[in-house]
Order: C-alpha cells, then sequence, then structure tokens
C-alpha cells in the first residue's frame, strides 16, 4: 500500500504542465509572471483593448490643418509646434509634419500636461515671431510672454473658448472619419483653429479581435479619444463595445465596473493603463510599452502584434486542460491499485498486488503524468487564418513593385542584419534610434528576424548606420 499510494504523480500534475506551459509561452513571445496568471488567463469572459498603441500602431499621422480666426495655415503649425514640441505621440506627429513644411517651434516656459484633456504653456519671452499678424495678434514683441497657448479636445478647450456651431460640426465629421480633432487656442479667448490626426489600425488587429470573438469573448475598446472618432475605429477593428472620453484614471473605474459581472483581460501599452492594468483580473502588456506598464502587468506580450492576446488565452485554457488530465492519470493509478494493494479483491477473487509490480505501476503513473505535461509542446496557439496568409503572399508578391515606387519617389531601403536583439524593447531602442539619423524616414525592426528595414530619403552610409546601432550595445552583422 506505502509502494503504490506513493504521491509521487500528484506532486508532478499540476507543477510539470505549469513549467512547460511558462515554456511554450515563452518561445511564442508570451511571458507569464506566475502561475497564477497562466491558470487565470483561460478563465476570463471579456477582453478590454486600449486603443492607441494597442489596436492601433500609435504613430498618428496629421492628415487636416484648418486654420480660423483670421490665422494663416503657417500660423496654426507655428502654435501647435510650440505647444506639442514636448509631447508623445501626438506630438512627435505634429512635430514631423511641420518638419516637413520648414516650420520651427517658437521656445516655450511652464509647459503643463493635463491629463486626458491637453497641454498648456507661454510662449518665452525670447519668442521672436516671423509673422506679427498671426503670432502677436496685433500686440507689441515685447508683450509676447504674455500669450498662453493651449491645446486638446473640444471640451477642455470649449471652458475658455465659445467654439462656434461651424467648429463643431467640423470636429464631428473629422470625427466620423476615425480621426482625432485637437482644438487650438491662443490666450484663452481666440481659437486659432483644428488640427486632425489619424492612427491606422495594426495590420493583425482585426483579425485578433475576430478571433476573440469566434472564442465567445466579448471585446471593448476603452479610449481617451471623443465618442465619434472611437465609434468610427472600433466599427473598423469589429469590437462589441465602446468605451469613449476616459481620463486616465477612468480607466481603472471602468474595469472595476466591468468586474463586477466578468472576469476581465486588461490590454495596453501606456503610463495611463498601468492603474487598469493592476486591478484587471489579468493585465496584458505589449511589450514594447512602456516599463510602469509591463511591471503592472501579469502577462507580458514581447511580439507588438495583437494576435498574442487569443494565443495566450487558448495556451492557458490547454494548461489547465492538462492539468486536470495529470490529476485524472494520477487518481486512477490510486483508485485502482491502493484496494489491490490492500487485499480488497483477495477474499472475493484472490487478487492480490505484487510490491514489485506496485512499484512499477507508481513509477508508470508519474511517466504518464509528465509525458502528457509535454504534449503541450504541440499545441498549436495561433489559428492558421486562410486571409491573412494571402494577405502576407500579396505584399511579398508586391515587393518589386514597390521597390519600383521607392524609386520614384527618391526614396531606397537598406536591410540591416542586427544580432542581440531579444524583445520588442530592444526593437524599440534600435527603431528609436535609426529613426534619429538624418536621411532615415522610417525603420522597421524585428528582433525574430534579427533585421532593421531602414528607408532612407537621403544617402546615409553603412558606417553611420552601423555607429547608431552598436552604440546601443547590439552587433550589426551585415548591410544590404
Amino acid at each position: 500500500v506505502l509502494v503504490i499510494s506513493c504521491p509521487c504523480a500528484l506532486g508532478l500534475a499540476t507543477p510539470v504542465a505549469v513549467m512547460v506551459g511558462n515554456g511554450v509561452g515563452a518561445k511564442q513571445g508570451i511571458l507569464f509572471k506566475n502561475a497564477a496568471a497562466l491558470e487565470m488567463t483561460g478563465k476570463t469572459d471579456v477582453v478590454v483593448l486600449d486603443k492607441t498603441g494597442t489596436i492601433t500602431n500609435g504613430t498618428p499621422e496629421v492628415v487636416d490643418v484648418v486654420p480660423g480666426n483670421g490665422y494663416s495655415e503657417t500660423d496654426l503649425l507655428t502654435f501647435a509646434a510650440s505647444l506639442e514640441q514636448y509631447s508623445e505621440p501626438i506630438g512627435k506627429a505634429i512635430m514631423e509634419y511641420v518638419g516637413q513644411k520648414g516650420i520651427k517651434p517658437q521656445k516655450i516656459e511652464d509647459f503643463q500636461v493635463l491629463p486626458g484633456n491637453g497641454l498648456r504653456c507661454r510662449l518665452s519671452s525670447e519668442a521672436v515671431s516671423q509673422n506679427e499678424r498671426g503670432l502677436c495678434a496685433g500686440q507689441n514683441h515685447s508683450q509676447i510672454s504674455d500669450h498662453i497657448l493651449l491645446g486638446g479636445n473640444g471640451k477642455f478647450i470649449s471652458q475658455y473658448v465659445t467654439l462656434s456651431e461651424a467648429d463643431k460640426t467640423l470636429a464631428e465629421e473629422l470625427a466620423s472619419q476615425g480621426k482625432t480633432p485637437i482644438y487650438l487656442a491662443i490666450d484663452e479667448n481666440k481659437l486659432i483653429g483644428i488640427l486632425a490626426v489619424a492612427d491606422t489600425i495594426k495590420e493583425d488587429g482585426i483579425l485578433a479581435i475576430k478571433e476573440l470573438k469566434e472564442m465567445n469573448y466579448s471585446v471593448v475598446m476603452l479610449t481617451g479619444d471623443n465618442a465619434k472618432t472611437a465609434e468610427a475605429i472600433g466599427k473598423q477593428a469589429g469590437v462589441d463595445r465602446v468605451i469613449a472620453d476616459v481620463l486616465p484614471d477612468g480607466k481603472e473605474e471602468v474595469v472595476r465596473e466591468l468586474m463586477k459581472e466578468h472576469r476581465v483581460i486588461m490590454v495596453g501599452d501606456g503610463i495611463n493603463d498601468a492603474p487598469a492594468l493592476t486591478r484587471a483580473d489579468i493585465g496584458m502588456a505589449i511589450g514594447a510599452g512602456t516599463d510602469v506598464a509591463i511591471d503592472a502587468a501579469d502577462v507580458v506580450l514581447m511580439r507588438e502584434g495583437l494576435r498574442t492576446v487569443p494565443a495566450a488565452i487558448r495556451l492557458s485554457m490547454a494548461t489547465i486542460r492538462n492539468i486536470k488530465e495529470n490529476l485524472f492519470w494520477a487518481f486512477v493509478y490510486n483508485i485502482i491499485g491502493i484496494p489491490l494493494a490492500a487485499g480488497v479483491w483477495y477474499p472475493m477473487f484472490g487478487w492480490k498486488l505484487n510490491p514489485m509490480f506496485g512499484a512499477f505501476a507508481m513509477s508508470l503513473s508519474s511517466f504518464c503524468v509528465v509525458m502528457n505535461a509535454l504534449r503541450l509542446n504541440f499545441v498549436k496557439i495561433y489559428v492558421n487564418n486562410s486571409k491573412y496568409r494571402i494577405h502576407q503572399k500579396m505584399v511579398s508578391k508586391n515587393v518589386e513593385g514597390n521597390n519600383k515606387i521607392e524609386k520614384e519617389t527618391g526614396t531606397m531601403n537598406k536591410t540591416v542584419y542586427i544580432e542581440g536583439m531579444m524583445c520588442g524593447h530592444c526593437e524599440a531602442r534600435v527603431k528609436k534610434t535609426l529613426e534619429a539619423i538624418e536621411g532615415v524616414a522610417s525603420a522597421e525592426v524585428s528582433h525574430e528576424k534579427g533585421t532593421a528595414v531602414v528607408t532612407l530619403t537621403a544617402p546615409v552610409s553603412d558606417d553611420v548606420l552601423k555607429t547608431a546601432v552598436e552604440a546601443q550595445d547590439y552587433t550589426v552583422k551585415g548591410i544590404q
């Protein structure tokens, strides 16, 4: 009885499955911080997705410039650049746009970020206007330091400026197209104009949301954008519900309310998402996101795409199912073996158990549990999607055509082969370094392929690219 009832198999049933499940996740770019996260991920029923940087690429572009009240487009862009030069990610988009126009920002003081609302600053007394009519609005240059700049959403700006019906209608029209309107005002009483920025949905975002819905998950998009913009993006992405106009601290409250009736996964990548990631049953952080978000999350998705979210859920479900199978095998051996070893059936049937066979059965139960756990290595957590594969083939077939277009537009590509990149953080670091080089329009970096495809608008030597990358402690193996 002592030999056959040795609880080795029971002791192995859960930890072996968890260990193998964590290993499979790590190979696929999914890092579970603990066993509880691995278990709970598959028991949820609602997925809340942040919009910017999670559903969308997080790299907005300026698409509309609408000056007002007698200001010119140059005036509006000068103001916008001055106000947004220290903000992200919209500020980066505006600075890139004004840079292409040859417009330089003015110096500012008392810069303030008002979370969920907008920005505020005061023009520096050192600032000199290139356009007296626009920048100083009829004032002397000596009084320029009195000018206050404001930028943000309609709700914020309307506290200082009375918006006309035409302004509101224009903003609503832009928002209905999935664009984010940004109002700019001066001196807290005069609207300068409206800028509109747009962000594109990630290539695999729609597919990932479709997979989640097929798994009977309710998908919610959470954003601080105005309702019309959010609804337009949500419709394109295919989410079940859109919650918009949410301040950073409001995200945590929304998640808390959802948790009253559901088990919730929160997916985000920014500092503003950290409280919601901590509050949710399971917080998932995009690996290329901020350190604060990664630290607050239970699961880190090292691949930037959203398809790792349904993949993580499938892996969790497969692991829990495997644990139950392991426990079944462990109990079956004991349920059959212990009565046999104790002689329960000997008076009736003459059945008994030799201790040698008892030891063999005990070892076999442990063997079955371990081998069953190793089956997790063969679980397919990514669904093959024919449309996605067709799209990828179309992209590959169009490479030749894209090269022709690049020649016509004066751009060229270089592929940098890099050794040492391990995760999304490494990708973001290399991307930022390369794009900071003059002449580099963009850089597509993949730690899995070990490459950085750099698009150049001006000649950049291989040595410059190599030096920049190796300054970040990576090794350049070659450049083509």
